[in-house]
């Protein structure tokens, strides 16, 4: 029980820390230098398309957990999976071309992933093989992601 509790707490602090980039990138867009701005702005883009892409894996991995579950006959196939897999991918295949366009739309492509990826995970399907406390760390990290999306495209807007 302590180890689930250590992987709880590690979790979360992770999930916590990786907010940091989205943080400094929305304080930067405004508050740097104007000659740092655009560079803010871009790793911002950059990670946040990173991160989009790493939820996508998420659901990934837990597909495979199953299948370990099921080729070690602990448990079935769950009917979803299959959709879960092609789903996983969408992160990513949303991530790359948004780093494509420019920086504007890309980040609404972005934001539009998050809430779709958000979504998906409130979703029962979505829900299916992780543990409840996981979904209370995704939701908070989750909406301050897109509101700091919201902060870098109002600075972006005319």
């Amino acid at each position: 029980m302590a180890l689930l509790s250590s992987e709880r707490h590690v979790a979360w602090c992770l999930g916590l820390a990786g907010l940091l980039p989205f943080i400094a990138g929305g304080v930067l867009a405004w508050l740097a230098p104007v000659a740092w701005q655009a560079s803010a702005i871009n790793g911002f883009t950059y990670y946040s398309a990173v991160i989009l892409s790493f939820l996508g894996g998420v659901h990934w991995g837990g597909v495979l957990k199953d299948s370990a579950l099921q080729d070690s006959a602990l448990q079935v196939a769950r009917p979803g999976n299959v959709r879960r897999l092609l789903l996983s991918m969408l992160p990513s295949l949303m991530a790359w071309p948004a780093l494509l366009l420019d920086v504007q739309t890309g980040l609404w492509v972005l934001l539009c992933g998050f809430i779709l990826v958000g979504g998906y995970d409130l979703s029962r399907t979505g829900r299916e093989g992780f543990p409840r406390w996981y979904f209370a760390l995704r939701g908070l990290l989750s909406v301050v992601v897109v509101l700091l999306h919201g902060v870098v495209l109002l600075r972006l807007s005319p």
